[in-house]
């Protein structure tokens, strides 16, 4: 007997497939679990795959292994706010970088400790770091005024602040990089040096670090700044302060597509589209997505996340460590192990690359005055948003029943908020036929900075459901999936 399909990809003029895996298809393919999980959470629902989670942690330490290096990894927290993800990293090993208040009092009371969790905030308040004293949890201080009010909390409770030192400004190829965030490389060494330790003016502070954090993705700036760090610390252990590790942030690339040529091929017609400028028939209103037209010029730059990379998660990383260091000759990994230097990351994105996906009803369909057909979805677009210009992946259309006939028709999706600009993909979406109200969308591989990272409750909507599902080899059952709400914080 023939299996029924009753689930397709969106088949656009320039498709852009993304990489799945077999768990979001078990679930397209069983739409009683999804229309349940609907009906009980309501429209958006996030799931969450754990196995992938576990997947990627183990990955990334079995390259730091490979290399013999000492290693930590930290899962950046404000990728996603599920709590279910926090445990899962301590239960696989990992720890949790936190960067608020509210992250850092959840990951204690999920397990969190001085050994698996660090405070990295861009604005640390009195309260933060105080709770990060009292439970022993490395600050990672970025001024002289942060050095200043941790050094007044920790004097003030009698407990020495455990801290490390972000740092910035690194000089690669001629140029010094820009960072609003951290300590010059120029002027840290003096300033530890001169003012922190025993007997002088933050003796509170206990440096056991350095951390940076570079904007952008090259490989190679992330090579020589490891390498100007490393020398720092070894400076810094000479004038008597006991650095064990420098933490390279995040920032690691990871790889969302199935096909280079379609990236290569959707950037050029896009290109093409906006110099043409009326006859955009890829994007919403013709959206240039960062591309525009001045003077007859194509100006700008495709203002999304660079989807397709093949040198990605690990590879991108052995980059790192196998870079060669022109005065010593020896190779990052090498000068690590050398200088007994701990490497620790702080991957969000890419540790929850497969791990979740968001899915929404479909709650009515139109036709706008330029003939368009717009797809409204029980969702808004702050439910599905990042930094990004646009989340360029193809979705899933989920029908209740299989297409018979195929009638091709390109839709837009659209979201609840009362504004015009919430439109949820840019992308024109080709369909095999226009879907019925109650029907599904899945948008996949979300889990990264896609599902919360803007999520508001405007107009007084609810937050989505975030659901953890833990996959089985049993007949999948609604009764595997777990509201992350009702996840137990302990007392």
């Amino acid at each position: 007997m023939k299996e029924k399909k009753m689930y397709y990809k969106g088949a656009p003029k320039n498709e852009l497939t993304p990489i799945t895996s077999s768990w979001m298809h078990e679930l397209f393919n069983d739409q009683d679990v999804l229309r349940g999980l609907i009906e009980r959470y309501g429209s958006p629902v996030n799931i969450h795959h754990l196995p992938s989670f576990n997947e990627n942690s183990k990955n990334y330490k079995e390259l730091f292994e490979s290399y013999g290096l000492k290693y930590r990894i930290f899962y950046a927290r404000k990728a996603n706010k599920s709590k279910g993800l926090v445990k899962q990293a301590f239960a696989s090993g990992i720890g949790v970088d936190t960067a608020s208040y509210k992250e850092l009092e959840q990951s204690l009371s999920l397990g969190g400790n001085a050994e698996n969790l660090v405070l990295t905030a861009a604005i640390k308040t009195e309260a933060q770091i105080k709770l990060a004293i009292e439970n022993g949890v490395p600050i990672i201080l970025d001024n002289e005024d942060e050095c200043i009010l941790t050094q007044s909390i920790a004097k003030e409770i009698g407990i020495i602040a455990n801290v490390g030192f972000r740092i910035s400004g690194f000089e690669v190829d001629g140029e010094k990089l820009y960072s609003r965030f951290g300590f010059d490389v120029d002027e840290v060494v003096d300033f530890i040096g001169s003012y922190v330790g025993e007997q002088k003016t933050f003796d509170f502070l206990k440096v056991t670090g350095l951390h940076f954090h570079l904007d952008g993705y090259s490989t190679h700036q992330r090579s020589v700044s490891l390498i100007a760090s490393i020398t720092i610390a070894s400076t810094l252990k000479d004038k008597g302060h006991e650095l064990s590790f420098i933490d390279i942030g995040g920032g690691i690339l990871m790889n969302y597509l199935e096909k280079e040529n379609e990236w290569v091929s959707f950037n050029e017609n896009l290109k093409k589209a906006v110099v043409e400028n009326n006859n955009n028939n890829i994007t919403f209103n013709n959206n240039g997505l960062g591309f525009r037209l001045e003077d007859g010029e194509l100006r700008g730059k495709l203002n999304t996340y660079p989807f397709f990379n093949t040198v990605n998660k690990n590879s991108f990383l052995k980059e790192v460590l196998d870079f060669i260091d022109e005065e010593s000759g020896l190779s990052v990994a090498s000068l690590l192990l050398k200088n007994d230097i701990e490497i620790r990351i702080e991957p969000g994105r890419s540790l929850l690359d497969q791990v979740g996906i968001t899915v929404a009803k479909v709650s009515h369909r139109k036709k706008d005055a330029k003939g368009q057909w717009l797809v409204g979805l029980e969702m808004n677009m702050s439910q599905m948003m990042s930094s990004s210009a646009d989340f360029l992946l193809d979705p899933f259309m989920l029908y209740s029943s299989e297409v018979e006939k195929e009638e091709s028709v390109d839709v837009f999706f659209t979201g609840a908020y009362c504004l015009e600009r919430d439109v949820l993909l840019k992308r024109k979406i080709t369909l095999p036929r226009l879907p019925a109200i109650g029907e599904y969308v899945a948008f996949v591989n979300t889990a990264g900075y896609m599902m919360h990272f803007f999520e508001t409750e405007a107009h007084l909507f609810e937050l989505s459901t975030n659901l953890i599902f833990t996959g089985s080899n049993e007949k999948l059952s609604f009764f595997q999936f777990i509201d992350d709400n009702k996840i137990v914080l302990n007392s």
